[in-house]
């Protein structure tokens, strides 16, 4: 009985296992400027194979400490981020900016508190306030039926600092200035522009080579912070998923949108339903075909687009 006792006792000390598996496989980090690195995660959605790893976890080395955006869609994809870190550094995590309510970027917070309890998560007041309402619940789920169950062990560790838009952060000798937006990807957006550095982390208001997924955004309010995000002219872009570049990858999916756009707006005024359009717009958007999720996001995006000309 005090063998039992004692081994119960030793559990309840240890940090909550994370289900089958206790980190993804390692993904490598670039280093895209000089003391910024970007795990480039693999394209398309949560599932088995990717283990639920699709977005592009970022840090950047400051004189004081390692500042990280988005740490990934759970604990296990947030530990090998962690391990990333500390090949790069010996300096601990001291901030944490989460872009956006979508799960697949902010459920890794717990590995980073697990290993640097101390730092500082930040998120825009809508996506903290969405996360206690029910969002964080859906997300960490989700997931876990994404991948059936591997995420399993994931725990929503909520940012509890707000970012307002213009608001600048001074951490370790840099500038993090917010550009903050309630109705683009996912009406709960922060962009993130490291002043000095001319950088910017985009959220999923920019992606690269990948069609967005809006269901939960305003098509307008996206094409609105792809312009904003060209007005910065960063020399750096950091997309929420594909490769981060110069301004040529932003530069790109305002093509798209306009393209996308002008042809709704002709065909909706011809009469044209939704899907009379997509075989159209598909066809002048061809030269996208190879990008992420073409064929899953062209409709959803050409309907939202009817329905915001509608609403006009």
């Amino acid at each position: 009985m005090h063998s039992i006792a004692l081994l119960a006792a030793l559990l309840l000390c240890l940090p909550a296992l994370a289900g089958p598996n206790d980190m993804v496989h390692p993904h490598p980090a670039e280093e895209v400027a000089p003391g910024l690195h970007v795990i480039h995660g693999p394209q398309g959605v949560p599932s088995v194979e990717n283990q639920s790893f699709m977005n592009n976890p970022a840090w950047v080395i400051t004189a004081d400490g390692v500042v990280v955006v988005d740490p990934g869609s759970s604990v296990q994809v947030g530990r090998m981020v962690a391990a990333q870190i500390r090949k790069t550094t010996r300096l601990p995590v001291t901030h944490v900016f989460n872009t956006h309510v979508h799960g697949d970027h902010w459920l890794g917070n717990q590995a980073i508190l697990e290993a640097w309890p101390k730092a500082t998560l930040i998120g825009h007041p809508d996506m903290i306030r969405k996360a206690r309402d029910g969002a964080a619940e859906f997300w960490v789920k989700l997931m876990s039926d994404l991948t059936k169950g591997y995420t399993d062990g994931t725990r929503a560790k909520i940012p509890t600092v707000e970012a307002a838009d213009g608001q600048d952060f001074q951490i370790g000798g840099k500038t993090f200035r917010i550009h903050g937006s309630t109705d683009a990807h996912s009406k709960t957006d922060l962009m993130i522009e490291m002043v000095e550095d001319r950088i910017l982390f985009t959220g999923d208001n920019v992606l690269a080579r990948q069609v967005m997924n809006l269901r939960d955004g305003t098509f307008k309010g996206v094409m609105r912070e792809t312009e904003r995000a060209l007005a910065i002219n960063a020399k750096r872009y950091v997309p929420g998923h594909g490769k981060s570049d110069d301004r040529k990858l932003v530069e790109e999916q305002k093509a798209w949108f306009d393209v996308l756009m002008a042809e709704v707006r002709r065909m909706y005024d011809e009469g044209k339903s939704d899907f009379e359009m997509k075989p159209v717009i598909a066809e002048k958007l061809k030269a996208y075909r190879t990008w992420a999720e073409f064929e899953s996001n062209l409709g959803p995006q050409i309907s939202l687009a009817v329905l915001e000309i509608e609403q006009e």
